[in-house]
């Protein structure tokens, strides 16, 4: 199928439609067996169209959003936007009279414009003239209603604001004044506002209308992209997801992102049958209801949210799959709807939720919502069963730190956790610096010294050397695991199988850490991957100079060690890392530092890696950086201050119960 631009342009065909072309060509190749009439047709007729017309259909295709005004398309290439879209308008793919809601006018208009639009409410309220265009807004909204709005419900709506403005009428001058500087003010005067612009609003009002009927003295036009959902179909097969853009050609072609050349097969594809598109767009719908919800009510448990939850968690449900790529989008929804429900403090709703859901986590938050509820049997009952077999070293530590609690609620003797080794914890004192800096930088300034220089490197240094080492099985062509150019990862990364399917590639990169040989596949990567897109490797901080001063000083033992965790549960393990590491060159050594700052306390994950660092003989501590003009703990009342002792306490007291728990959860797996 003909996709290519033909030479009509004086300069060339544009970079952004040769790029477009390109990806329809890939999808006409890939994709043939999975288009439908519209889409083929769509294919055909675009190679077809005049060039000013491709490219601006491109345009605006790049750009967010399906409306546009023709005054900001203004391109060389393609000259009038109006001539340009003829077109496409007549293939019915851009409509250039679209009615528009009071919402497209503002987010089409600047505040200036819509001024002179609303010149008559401005006359009549003159507080609304210095209304933010947020609070215009809203004073607006609700007198030009979407929908079928009613001849009586216009009628009651401006009797009501002919009434009000009749009171408003004899106002002093003054009360219609908005004093920015108090919000209160301001908000007494948008009501006012609201009323007397009640009155100047038409009765025979619609709930959209094209620009001119907004605006009667325009010289501007509105274009609104008709053919985008199919454009967006499109996108979808191409990239497998829909937070890529067009865009990603045009950055590549930049250079500002560049990706590994990966040799896939043509067979390689993100959807094999079309129903998997349309399981995906059907995923895709529901989480943009999802986030529509909180704007239903502003009151938790509102009977009109509780039913559209209650409709969404259907609409999930029916949607039919077998694909397990999209069973795990599907729980992966499931599990914020959930969220969604608890942060509503709709603890039935979220139960149900929670029991159909597979995601990870969804059985911990069963327990807590159980124990929100103080049905402290059920939870507890759940909390047990899991801990027999947690689903990972993060579920391990929240169970240990809940059993005990859910323990104490029934009435039951807790079960003391065994000992493990404490993390070491100490403290400094430093003046505060005068510029605004984190703390992990003005800590790291203070111990750094030239025999033993401290890095800022947190998760990226052994996440980076993790990729470095295994960029061949990252970047293995396995099917299903890449199907386009613009992957920075691997389609299956968080997969059950992941490492499974790639383990002969994994072992030998691990054979390396005993061989020796680590070293220089890892420099060699660093010199020839440079820049390219990584799930793991840091190109921003990296340096040959850190990168060798890293391999001199970090045993062999200890990437293993660290690589090993990294690749049994991806998602979790890629963060909670040390902030610094001190190296000691001259004694081939070195020391990874968590630093918290005032106030700040240890995340579960960083306790987790914490606990995995002292089990292993990982050299580590945690720094607390406390200012020395407030003192240790100044400016807080001795309660407070033995309460953030006992913190540190507890956190120390969790990081040996979580090293316990990891451990435990990695025998058994080990043993499964």
């Amino acid at each position: 199928m003909a996709t290519e631009s033909r030479p009509d342009f004086p300069s060339g065909a544009p970079y952004y439609l040769l790029n477009f072309e390109r990806a329809l060509a890939w999808l006409a190749e890939r994709y043939d067996d999975l288009l439908d009439a519209d889409e083929h047709a769509f294919l055909r007729a675009f190679a077809g169209l005049p060039p000013a017309s491709r490219a601006l259909l491109v345009r605006m295709l790049m750009r967010k959003g399906t409306l546009f005004r023709a005054s900001q398309l203004r391109y060389d290439e393609i000259g009038c936007p109006l001539q340009a879209a003829a077109p496409l308008a007549a293939l019915g793919w851009v409509d250039t009279e679209p009615g528009l809601s009071l919402d497209d006018l503002f987010a089409l208009t600047t505040r200036a414009g819509l001024l002179e639009i609303f010149a008559d409410e401005t006359k009549r309220a003159p507080g609304f003239k210095a209304l933010r265009k947020p609070d215009m807004l809203a004073a607006l909204r609700v007198f030009y209603e979407a929908g079928d709005v009613g001849d009586e419900r216009d009628e009651n709506v401006s009797a009501e604001g002919a009434e009000g403005a009749e009171g408003a009428e004899g106002a002093e001058g003054a009360e219609w004044a908005v004093d920015r500087g108090e919000r209160d003010a301001e908000v007494s005067a948008f009501e006012r506002v609201a009323v007397a612009v009640s009155v100047s609003v038409s009765a025979a009002r619609s709930s959209k209308r094209p620009l001119s009927a907004w605006h009667a003295a325009t010289t501007d036009s509105v274009l609104r992209v008709v053919i985008a959902p199919l454009c967006d179909r499109l996108r979808l097969m191409f990239f497998g997801n829909l937070y890529q853009e067009w865009s990603e050609f045009v950055l590549a072609d930049l250079g500002v992102f560049q990706y590994e050349k990966v040799a896939f097969a043509p067979s390689s594809r993100a959807f094999q049958q079309r129903a998997d598109v349309d399981v995906y767009l059907a995923l895709h719908a529901c989480r943009e209801a999802l986030d529509s919800l909180p704007q239903l009510s502003s009151l938790p448990g509102d009977d009109t949210e509780l039913a559209a939850i209650d409709a969404l968690v259907a609409a999930v449900r029916r949607i039919d799959t077998s694909n397990p790529w999209l069973e795990t989008r599907r729980a992966k929804l499931l599990f914020r709807i959930g969220q969604h429900c608890e942060r509503r403090l709709q603890w039935p709703a979220a139960l149900a939720v929670y029991a159909i859901c597979a995601w990870p986590g969804a059985r911990h938050r069963r327990v807590r919502v159980l124990e929100r509820s103080e049905r402290f049997g059920e939870a507890f009952d759940l909390a047990t069963q899991a801990a027999a077999a947690p689903e990972s070293e993060e579920e391990a530590q929240r169970l240990a730190r809940l059993l005990p609690r859910l323990r104490r609620k029934l009435g039951e003797p807790t079960v003391r956790a065994a000992a493990a080794r404490p993390v070491e914890r100490g403290m400094v004192v430093l003046a505060r610096p005068d510029a605004a800096l984190p703390v992990e930088y003005v800590a790291r300034d203070h111990l750094s010294c030239e025999a033993a220089p401290v890095h800022y490197v947190e998760n990226a240094l052994i996440n980076s050397l993790f990729g470095l080492l295994c960029w061949e099985p990252v970047f293995a062509a396995l099917p299903g695991a890449f199907f386009h150019p613009f992957q920075r990862e691997p389609a299956d990364l968080h997969a059950p199988d992941f490492h499974a399917r790639r383990a002969p590639l994994f072992a030998a990169c691990f054979a390396q850490l005993d061989s020796g040989a680590y070293r220089d596949t890892i420099l060699r990567h660093l010199n020839e991957k440079a820049g390219l897109q990584s799930p793991f490797v840091f190109w921003g901080l990296l340096t040959p100079e850190l990168v060798t001063l890293a391999l001199d000083c970090l045993p062999a033992a200890h990437l293993k060690l660290w690589f090993e965790r990294l690749l049994r549960d991806i998602r979790g393990n890629r963060s909670g890392l040390p902030d610094l590491i001190q190296f000691w060159p001259a004694e081939r050594r070195y020391e990874l530092i968590e630093v918290k700052g005032p106030g700040d306390r240890l995340q579960d994950n960083q306790i987790r890696w914490l606990a995995y660092c002292v089990e292993h003989g990982i050299p580590v501590r945690v720094l607390d950086v406390r200012w020395a003009e407030e003192g240790p703990l100044s400016g807080v009342s001795a309660e407070a201050a033995e309460a953030a002792e006992a913190a540190e306490a507890a956190e120390a007291a969790e990081a040996a119960e979580a090293a316990e728990a990891c451990d435990a959860t990695i025998v058994a797996r080990t043993a499964s």
